[in-house]
């Protein structure tokens, strides 16, 4: 067993199984398939998986089982760690060459890890097992999520007309492909923006300043969120707006407190009534602060799309996509703490300190918001100037005319560097 799988048994010994699995997710693809089954069979167990220890424990039985390698690696993806599915998936594909069912499901293996180039590889290595829906569509948007354009529309080219299931998928091949038209300048690994809009039909106003150059690519890994950041979503939405003559008539607030705040903001900002949030009302402005965190039952309608309505989103997690792409995108971030959250604060002596949370009532902080001075740190290419020009070249297509909100797909072609 290797030193890193050894670190993985020492962690499971000590009861962290939650470390052993983060590590083991390093390790998986290097090490022997047998010693990684027998870490992933224990952290199983341990943690009362039931259906991934059974799964695991066949593999140890019978190391050469298809079946049992394919159950692994799909527990494994219904769990969340796509990279130990990784191996048990491949392995189960070389012991049942063209097996359409492992071939998919390695391929959402991959695209969980935003491993695009990997299922793109996967898909053309077995072209002669796959059918179009949704196989080959599957290659020509994984071509498209890993940047290769001309290859995406190849592939796009070739596909025959789908049945029901798969028409939304086509439409959403199609609208991508179309947008990519629409962008200015090169859509290359940091084209964060214009990929942004190519995958999600959204504009994103900001670009973060910090490590755009060292990995970051314009998003935030962690940000401890300011009224400064909010007002700048919300002023660069009112710029938008006046620049492409958009005129709604109210802002609609969500339920939720953090997009309450914000809402209230947004209204005093754009000079519009603001009023509670009604699922199919029109021309107005949805405002979340984070559409990650609100429940199912604010989501569910919030993907159908009424006329003349904009959906904003403040700040949107890349790492952990929210089920509902807005119209506007604030800022993208892996980690983030409301303003009006409990906040870490260096005391004078420079220990942290926790802040409480800010319960004052949500008006008097949205006013916070309408007065702060906006952030002066701006991201190379990121001026107001950026967005408007950006903007204009796009707004054919902004807001889409689909009925149908789709999911925010994030990253797509432009990494970034993220905590594990």
């Amino acid at each position: 067993m290797t030193e890193e799988l050894a670190k993985v048994g020492e962690l499971l010994d000590a009861g962290d199984v939650g470390g052993a699995v983060r590590l083991l997710r390093f390790t998986a693809e290097r090490a022997p398939l047998p010693d990684v089954a027998a870490l992933l069979n224990r952290a199983a167990t341990a943690a009362g998986f039931d259906e991934l220890a059974a799964a695991t424990g066949a593999v140890l039985a019978d190391p050469g089982n298809p079946q049992a390698l394919y159950d692994t690696g799909y527990e494994c993806i219904e769990r969340g760690v796509p990279g130990i599915a990784v191996p048990f998936l491949t392995a189960a594909l070389a012991q049942a060459p063209g097996q359409r069912a492992v071939i998919t499901e390695l391929v959402a293996a991959y695209e969980d890890g935003y491993r695009y180039g990997d299922a793109v590889a996967v898909l053309e290595a077995n072209q002669a097992h796959l059918v179009d829906w949704p196989d080959r569509y599957l290659l020509a948007f994984n071509c498209l999520m890993s940047g290769d354009v001309d290859k995406a529309r190849r592939y796009a080219g070739a596909l025959s007309t789908p049945d029901d299931d798969w028409a939304h998928g086509r439409r959403r091949l199609d609208g991508m492909l179309a947008r990519v038209d629409l962008v200015p300048g090169p859509l290359d690994r940091q084209a964060l923006r214009g990929w942004h809009f190519v995958l999600n039909a959204a504009i994103l106003t900001a670009l973060s300043p910090y490590g755009f150059e060292d990995g970051m690519n314009g998003r935030y890994a962690f940000i401890q969120d300011s009224p400064a950041e909010c007002h700048h979503t919300l002023h660069r939405l009112g710029t938008l707006l006046t620049a492409l003559d958009r005129r709604p008539s109210s802002v609609s607030l969500l339920p939720d407190r953090s997009s309450r705040i914000l809402g209230l903001a947004a209204a005093t900002m754009l000079h519009l009534p603001a009023q509670p949030w009604q699922p199919g009302r029109g021309d107005t402005v949805i405002v979340a602060y984070d559409l990650s965190a609100l429940d199912g039952d604010v989501l569910a309608p919030l993907r159908e799309r009424a006329g003349g309505e904009l959906l904003v989103e403040h700040a949107s997690c890349w790492t952990g996509p929210p089920p509902v792409a807005a119209d506007v995108t604030g800022l993208m971030h892996q980690s983030i703490v409301e303003p009006w959250g409990e906040r870490l604060l260096a005391t004078r002596d420079g220990e942290p300190e926790r802040a409480p949370a800010d319960d004052r009532p949500e008006q008097d902080i949205a006013a916070d918001i309408v007065a702060a001075a906006p952030t002066d740190e701006v991201a190379h290419g990121d001026t107001e100037a950026d967005l408007l020009s950006f903007a204009a070249a796009v707004a054919e297509a902004w807001p889409s005319s689909e009925p149908h909100r789709d999911r925010m797909w994030s990253p797509g072609p432009v990494p970034s560097s993220y905590f594990t």
